[in-house]
């Protein structure tokens, strides 16, 4: 698959790397500019190029960047495109956001309403980058991590679900954007590493 990745931080990177050895072509871009992410396309036979390189020709973009800088991402690129927004909103670091603060909207929700067109699907928000890179095993594993999945649109959450599962890690039905509230920071699946069964449990114990 032709995957774009927008952040090459803690997840970002580790997307890349993880992708990179699953065989994906994947292009990575930060804000820095492409010169800035030459050890890691190095490292890992990625290609390092602008936001607009990244999505341009992709059939799935990931985004790993602050929430605030969302709206700085160049929308119309994104329209039609399968988006994986991997983001928290922290208010410390993202400051306030009003609908974000009172939860009226998920922050996933936020997103794909600053990038009309795209289909968005919310992962990879509730694992710890190094889980990420080290913990994923073999479908049918004992203790295998599950990862909640959130989207409007049942055919690119199936792609994402798939993506999930060769990743090494198992994929669970999280329901809408709107839902993925559930999944977001001081929620029970948050950081938790819970198997799928625990997963769908608290997804169903999670409270606004």
């Amino acid at each position: 698959m032709k995957i774009g990745i927008i952040g090459s931080g803690n997840i970002g990177g580790t997307l890349t790397r993880r992708l990179r050895s699953l065989g994906h072509d994947v292009t990575v871009a930060n804000s820095r500019g492409p010169e800035s992410l030459a050890d890691l396309a190095g490292e890992t036979g990625a290609t390092a190029g602008t936001v607009e390189d990244a999505v341009r020709d992709a059939e799935l973009v990931a985004i790993a960047i602050p929430v605030k800088a969302v709206p700085d991402l160049p929308a119309q690129l994104f329209d039609g495109k399968l988006v994986v927004d991997t983001d928290n909103y922290y208010p410390q670091r993202d400051g306030e956001i009003p609908e974000l603060l009172d939860r009226s909207l998920s922050s996933s929700r936020w997103t794909a309403d600053r990038l009309t067109g795209a289909r968005v699907v919310k992962v990879f928000n509730t694992i710890q980058a190094a889980h990420l890179m080290e913990n994923g095993k073999p479908a049918g594993s004992p203790d295998r991590i599950a990862l909640p999945v959130a989207a409007d649109d049942a055919d690119a959450k199936r792609v994402v679900m798939e993506l999930v599962d060769e990743l090494g890690f198992d994929p669970v039905d999280a329901g809408t954007l709107d839902e993925s509230w559930r999944q977001q920071p001081d929620t029970p699946v948050y950081g938790a590493d819970r198997d799928a069964e625990g997963v769908r449990q608290g997804l169903a114990e999670a409270r606004p």
